[in-house]
């Protein structure tokens, strides 16, 4: 039996911002990201680097931790991304 995670990730944009989502294919979501397949903001930001994920047993563990992700500023990101660096 395989066991699927699921991740939340930041991946920064060519253009230094930032975007946090979740998947259960962390190498395929971040390809498709770089070929323009992503979410409609990455689209216009190729290329964009994984610079943070966590791993979940479920999604719903994932989708619940980008929401709160997404309602930190920009600095509570990076801290949160140099922290694991």
């Amino acid at each position: 039996m395989v066991l699927l995670m699921n991740y939340t990730y930041i991946v920064k944009c060519s253009d230094g911002s930032l975007y946090t989502g979740w998947t259960n294919d962390l190498e395929k979501r971040i390809q498709a990201h770089n070929d323009g397949k992503g979410a409609k903001y990455t689209k216009s930001r190729r290329p964009v680097t994984l610079v943070y994920y966590e791993e979940f047993h479920t999604k719903k563990e994932a989708m619940r931790r980008e929401w709160e992700i997404k309602h930190m500023d920009r600095e509570q990101k990076m801290t949160m991304i140099r922290a694991e660096r």
